[in-house]
């Protein structure tokens, strides 16, 4: 495995991949790998010749008091891990090479990145997408992986994509979760023994509301308010914000007719952790 640290390195090393016709599978991380990212490199192989992993914890997609300066880092792990899939490349650039001085420049796609996380992180998704899209022009991939944990980051680069003409597929793959149902996290790492416990309500409150659905239940303010009675019975549960809208567009849903998408952002103590279901009616 090639680690490549330079942006001018990584573009030439990928305008030779497609000079000799490989097919480019991308995978942008933030690093401090666990299954879910594993499964992306999969996913990645499985479609392409050339694996790509990118480790980078982006500043722009962080509020002032978030956790920037804490978020998990492990270089070393995280390419043992991504060596023993079979990633191929790891592109590992600095802050400075990716936002020089005086930089003035920014990718946002609008009106679906003011709901959801983007209510209560403004900004984030104009971090995320300048990026991804910056990422998309450095590492020059046919496809791009990315989890549908992050459900809501998947449909906005997806609709950026589209909009921007990008000649790339973006794969969305499922959420990989521990045994007891808890989806993985980087930022599961500042659970307490207690709080890992009570994060577990987070998808019964999902398996939940998809019985529901199931049963015939379509009225999706009487399902946000059983899940925000099941998950604040948790005392360190603090909810963000609990939604049901419609699955591709994100548009608010009140009688469900079609495939949704819930979705919530709970703090559990300290630790802010998202989790969602796409359900078919």
């Amino acid at each position: 495995m090639k680690i490549i640290t330079d942006i001018k390195a990584m573009q030439k090393k990928a305008d030779e991949l497609r000079a000799i016709g490989k097919k480019i599978g991308f995978v942008p991380t933030m690093g401090f790998l666990h299954e879910g990212h594993l499964n992306l490199i999969r996913e990645a192989k499985k479609r392409c010749d050339t694996t790509i992993m990118s480790i980078y914890v982006n500043p722009t997609q962080f509020g002032p008091d978030e956790d920037l300066d804490d978020y998990p880092r492990d270089f070393d792990r995280d390419c043992s891990l991504a060596e023993k899939e079979g990633c191929d490349i790891i592109f590992h650039p600095d802050s400075k090479q990716i936002y020089p001085d005086n930089y003035l420049t920014y990718v946002e796609v609008e009106d679906i990145t003011s709901v959801l996380c983007g209510a209560s992180r403004p900004g984030h998704f104009k971090g995320v997408t300048t990026i991804v899209t910056k990422l998309f022009n450095i590492v020059k991939p046919h496809v791009a992986v990315f989890g549908q944990k992050d459900a809501q980051q998947a449909i906005v680069i997806k609709k950026m994509t589209r909009d921007l003409n990008l000649d790339i597929d973006i794969v969305v793959a499922p959420i990989v979760r521990e045994k007891d149902g808890l989806a993985k996290s980087s930022r599961n790492t500042y659970l307490s023994g207690d709080e890992r416990e009570q994060a577990l309500v987070l998808n019964q409150s999902l398996k939940m509301a998809e019985k529901e659905i199931k049963s015939g239940e379509r009225n999706a303010e009487k399902l946000k308010s059983a899940i925000v009675d099941l998950i604040t019975r948790q005392p360190d549960a603090v909810i963000d914000y609990v939604e049901i809208v419609e699955a591709d567009t994100l548009a608010p849903v009140t009688i469900i007719t079609n495939e949704v998408l819930i979705a919530f952002a709970v703090k559990i103590g300290r630790t802010r952790l998202i989790d969602n279901i796409v359900v078919q009616v």
